[in-house]
């Protein structure tokens, strides 16, 4: 597993496209890909919007205040998997892993 560090803003484009390159590189798409947040507990019911319909499974931290949020879902292309991580990255105090 690995810590996907939030962009600077001033770097965010240049960011995001390394990080797609990272991802063709080690995919072959389609693929079944794996989605890994950690979310304050109050913040889980929008992380879980991002994943639309899809089955998401949500573990309690041992003091309660976070969760971890995982989902897999088929994805047909880095640019899909990025939105999903940008539309995640838009939550207040969202980790992803």
């Amino acid at each position: 597993m690995q810590f996907i560090n939030q962009p600077e803003a001033e770097n965010d484009e240049e960011w995001w496209s390394r990080f797609k390159e990272l991802l063709d590189d080690q995919n072959d798409w389609p693929t079944r890909y794996t989605f890994k947040f950690i979310a304050p507990s109050g913040q889980v019911d929008e992380l879980k919007t991002v994943f639309g319909d899809h089955p998401v499974r949500v573990r309690e931290s041992s003091k309660g205040n976070y969760k971890s949020v995982t989902a897999h879902l088929q994805m047909s292309s880095s640019e899909e998997v990025v939105a999903i991580y940008e539309e995640a990255s838009s939550i207040k105090g969202v980790i992803s892993l």
